[in-house]
């Protein structure tokens, strides 16, 4: 959702109503509190190891088809973007039989299911990524959309009490955490020599504790640009946080969540460690003394992974999206130089 709502942000700075069609999972919370109207389907992910739920899903998706329709037709929609995923899927080929222009957005380094089917039927297809055979006029590298950077370093630091001289070491792994991660990092960081701030997501956080007063350790933190911006080195997976890291310059220790589909975080951490702005750490070789001497290895050399970092960064991905979907409406075509 992230991606998705850094997008509508950008349309309606430039005048355009906007409105989501979602499931009943973070959306339900995210996009009202966001503040933009949403619409629900009952669908489900499509199982590649259990018949009886494919078949069951693919029932359901054809049932949020004719739903996704009367919606597109209720909103008098004027265009859609289909950001992936399993709900994507019936309110795009919605939109591609209605004649409603349709931009695709891809926030990994794979095209999904839903967006293998449908691009053959966009206007255009955004790519957070460069992808092996996805050239041509209808493909465009954007980057991933990202929310504004926090760029008061010295508040965000203060708001999380870290002294503006001191090193600041970030360790996160999404909302709900990453558990492998979470097991590491208070052994590896226990006797370091500079701050830790670990976010920890709500599900391991009850059953973590800080080794000492230099390691603050919070369940979540909102918004998440205050950790970025106060850093100085992260540690984390590689999902499209990647994208976030290059933003804000932060080199890293990446450790990709290994069950990832089609693998895409350990190409998004090869992504950045080939651009010299990360180490890679697979999580089966996680242990708290590789996880340590990784991070000090990072941190001596933070300055040129810093500039490496910031080379990867598309802070305008939201705006350029946003501009093809506009552009859609019209018809118009708009060019990477633009």
């Amino acid at each position: 959702m992230v991606p998705a709502i850094a997008v509508a942000d950008a349309l309606r700075a430039e005048g355009a109503e906007v409105s989501f069609v979602g499931g009943e999972r973070a959306e339900a919370e995210l996009v009202p509190k966001a503040g933009y109207e949403l619409d629900t389907l009952n669908v489900e992910g499509l199982s590649r190891t259990n018949p009886l739920k494919a078949a069951r899903a693919l029932g359901k998706a054809g049932a949020a088809f004719g739903q996704a329709r009367k919606i597109l037709k209720r909103r008098q929609a004027d265009a859609v973007l289909g950001g992936g995923g399993y709900v994507a899927g019936p309110v795009g080929l919605a939109a591609a039989t209605s004649g409603t222009p349709l931009v695709l957005a891809e926030a990994d380094s794979h095209l999904g299911i839903s967006n293998r089917a449908l691009a053959s039927r966009a206007r255009r297809v955004c790519l957070a990524f460069p992808l092996e055979g996805r050239t041509g006029d209808r493909y465009r590298v954007t980057g991933r959309p990202v929310p504004p950077k926090m760029t008061d370093r010295a508040l965000a630091r203060a708001q999380l009490g870290i002294a503006p001289d001191e090193t600041c070491v970030l360790v996160f792994g999404g909302s709900l955490g990453a558990r492998s991660i979470n097991r590491a990092a208070p052994i590896a960081f226990k006797d370091a020599p500079y701050r830790v701030v670990h976010v920890a997501g709500t599900r391991d956080y009850a059953d973590l504790s800080s080794p000492g007063p230099h390691y603050v350790l919070l369940d979540y933190l909102t918004p998440f640009g205050i950790a970025l911006a106060a850093a100085d080195v992260a540690v984390g997976r590689s999902g499209g946080s990647v994208f976030e890291l290059a933003q804000y310059g932060l080199p890293s220790v990446l450790i990709p969540y290994p069950h990832a589909s089609a693998d895409h975080q350990s190409a998004n951490a090869k992504w950045m460690a080939d651009a010299g702005a990360a180490r890679i750490v697979p999580d089966s070789e996680l242990t708290p003394e590789r996880l340590r001497e990784t991070t000090d290895a990072v941190l001596a050399a933070r300055e040129p992974m810093s500039h490496a970092a910031l080379s990867l960064a598309k802070p305008n991905a939201a705006q350029d999206i946003a501009h093809e979907i506009l552009a859609a409406v019209t018809g118009e075509r708009v060019h990477p130089s633009e």
